[in-house]
């Protein structure tokens, strides 16, 4: 049985995801490229990543992939 703590970390969860998301798209970049990407690289950092390290992930980093970003209307 799923106790109330539970459900109320996985709604916290699904809120950060979505807010992640939605920060990717108001950034010119394709979500589900972008997560998939940040999780593989936190992956590989492994526990307590330098802050650099993490500041290169964000949705305004100019260091992400030329490749994540959405076309640009002309």
């Amino acid at each position: 049985m799923i106790t109330y703590l539970q459900s109320i970390r996985g709604a916290d969860a699904s809120a950060v995801v979505y807010s992640i998301a939605e920060t990717a798209l108001l950034n010119g970049l394709k979500p589900y490229v972008y997560l998939s990407y940040v999780l593989d690289e936190l992956r590989k950092m492994g526990p307590f990543p330098k802050p650099d390290d993490l500041n290169r992930l964000l949705p305004w980093s100019n260091e992400l992939p030329e490749g994540f970003r959405t076309k640009k209307k002309k």
